[in-house]
């Protein structure tokens, strides 16, 4: 079926026993958190399934264990498929918010799993050692006219640096960079008539100039790892370009740390190519609520389904037969 692009989610999906109901039903599964704790030499399994939420938290914690939930999710629905004696869907594209780009990468055959799981470590490390170099801060912008924006960012940028650095869905931005820059946009949105503005609970300024540090120190881990072409075209963070090759994921995993995650433009290009099914793989439903914001005559679908045993949800839509 070409009319599928599976998703997957990026930090602050996170939570406190994602995959464990899915990795008791899914030996599939399971065997994706044995990898991971393999891989890492540390059982980042029970961090997901026992906590404390402090920890998991924590980005070294929260990325690895997204990346192991999201791809046991993607196997658990293969087995599923298998055992069903369903064709397996073959997505469009894949495509992943922020560090979901690392296991929509996995997925797409480009980057192993052990690899995946131990790169994101890294790069949560280094965005983390980051924060001891700049005061750096976060902040979601509600229900500003796009026509204001510039003015925002012009607004902060007499303060210090900031960029926009995720363009989520129409009417939900987050700027990022130096705090007082950051407060300063904020000031200035509030007066443009945005709804609300939010200052994130992090301490580190993703997707903007202030990672300058942790890209080159993700473009030394990045380059004896092994890329491999991927089997479906994904989609850069910052400009929605299809990534079809192994040197451009490699280097997509440097950039996106600088630049912004242009998620509405990614899904926007995703159905102009014909997409019409957005299936969220992975701990959560926060892509969903976002795709069916930005293309509401699509149909926006999760993995991650609390009122079933195993958390499994496998839409009619999706297990179609050849």
């Amino acid at each position: 079926m070409g009319d599928t692009a599976f998703v997957f989610p990026g930090q602050g999906s996170q939570y406190v026993g994602m995959g464990e109901a899915l990795a008791r039903a899914s030996p599939a599964a399971a065997a994706v958190f044995a990898e991971a704790d393999w891989a890492l030499g540390s059982p980042i399994s029970q961090l997901a399934w026992r906590g404390p939420a402090q920890e998991l938290d924590q980005t070294v914690n929260a990325q690895p264990a997204i990346l192991a939930t999201s791809i046991a999710y993607l196997r658990a629905l293969e087995e599923r498929w298998a055992t069903g004696g369903v064709t397996p869907v073959r997505p469009r594209f894949c495509a992943g918010h922020s560090m979901g780009q690392y296991s929509a990468m996995v997925a797409a055959g480009a980057l192993s799993l052990a690899d995946g799981v131990r790169l994101v470590r890294e790069r949560g490390r280094l965005m983390q050692a980051s924060a001891a170099d700049a005061d750096g801060a976060m902040a979601a912008i509600i229900g500003l006219d796009e026509a204001a924006l510039p003015g925002v960012l012009a607004a902060g940028e007499s303060a210090g640096a900031v960029v926009l650095a995720n363009d989520n869905a129409p009417g939900q931005i987050v700027v990022s960079g130096e705090r007082p820059a950051v407060a300063a946009a904020l000031e200035a949105a509030r007066a443009a008539g945005a709804r609300r503005t939010i200052e994130l609970a992090v301490s580190v300024a993703a997707h903007s100039p202030l990672m300058a540090n942790a890209a080159a120190g993700m473009a030394r881990a990045l380059a004896p790892i092994a890329f491999a072409d991927p089997t479906v075209p994904l989609l850069a963070n910052a400009g929605a370009e299809p990534i079809t090759t192994g040197p451009a994921a490699r280097r997509e995993l440097v950039d996106h740390l600088t630049t912004g995650v242009a998620w509405t433009r990614a899904v926007r290009a995703m159905a102009a190519a014909g997409v019409t099914t957005f299936l969220e793989i992975g701990p959560g439903r926060v892509l969903t609520g976002l795709n069916r914001r930005i293309v509401p005559l699509a149909s926006s679908l999760a993995l991650d389904d609390p009122s079933v045993p195993d958390r499994l949800a496998v839409p009619e839509l999706v297990l179609r037969t050849t």
